[in-house]
């Protein structure tokens, strides 16, 4: 049980590192593309106040929760093989 349980807090930690560093990276993508929009189309008004404001709909956003599953896979996964190995 003590394997386990070390195995699921390394496994939290290097997760915990993947969803911040995959979140980073996404938000920042979608920050760029809002600036390239602004550039070629929009070209008026307050660009940091377009760029605030898209970023706060793409908090929002499915694909925003959908990096969530950076943990949920993994769990369900590891659980699945455990349940397998033992119960079967």
């Amino acid at each position: 049980m003590a394997a386990l349980a070390r195995l699921l807090l390394m496994l939290f930690v290097v997760l915990t590192v993947v969803y911040v560093s995959l979140s980073l990276y996404s938000r920042s993508v979608r920050r760029g593309k809002l600036e390239q929009e602004w550039d070629e189309d929009v070209q008026d008004g307050d660009r940091e106040a377009f760029v605030r404001e898209g970023l706060q709909d793409y908090d929002q956003s499915l694909r925003r929760k959908l990096i969530l599953g950076v943990y949920i896979v993994p769990l369900l996964l590891i659980g699945t093989i455990i349940y397998l190995t033992n119960f079967r």
